[in-house]
């Protein structure tokens, strides 16, 4: 179909229709498959949208500045697969019931509690220097380097404190261990 269409009460004729389908669909389809990476379903439902656009905006088919439609087309059907890719980046994937069924069950708010509170007991178990270099290293996040300076000692200390730290926590918490690697 060219420039120059015929309009009834200001929108595009289905015959007209038909013809801008035939004329221009497979390339349209073409295009449209590639940037929906081989989704035929897809492809063809943006096909269809960027027939109700024309249908939508029969001046754009109608204009005098072009020999083709086929521009026109090939624009807004790019621009609605670059929408639709988006939409669909922008929301959470879809599970289906049976990943439901085998996902992992994040504890609730009571067992992290119960948990904090066990590892407030653990770390009163601890030497005055291992808690002191504990506590700056892993719960106020300090670096080695800041703790041995905060602690006026060498950094090897901070570091030899923290490891037989962990390592009598984890003789006190066995249920945490894996946890405290």
């Amino acid at each position: 179909m060219t420039a120059g269409t015929t309009l009834t009460n200001g929108t595009t004729a289905e015959h007209e229709l038909a013809a801008l389908q035939r004329e221009h669909g497979r390339p349209l389809f073409a295009l449209l498959l590639r940037l929906c990476d081989g989704d035929r379903q897809r492809a063809e439902d943006l096909v269809q949208e960027t027939l109700v656009r024309a249908w939508q905006h029969p001046e754009a088919l109608r204009a005098d500045d072009f020999d083709s439609v086929r521009p026109w087309l090939m624009t807004v059907g790019r621009r609605l697969a670059i929408d639709a890719r988006r939409a669909r980046q922008a929301r959470p994937a879809e599970v289906g019931d049976a990943v439901l069924e085998n996902a992992r069950v994040i504890s609730d708010h009571a067992e992290r509690a119960a948990a904090a509170l066990d590892v407030r007991e653990a770390v009163k178990t601890l030497t005055p220097e291992h808690r002191e270099v504990l506590v700056l290293v892993y719960f106020q996040g300090a670096s080695v380097a800041e703790a041995a300076q905060a602690l006026g000692i060498p950094p090897g200390t901070v570091k030899s404190r923290a490891y037989y730290a962990l390592r009598a926590l984890r003789r006190v918490l066995p249920g945490y261990a894996p946890d405290l690697r």
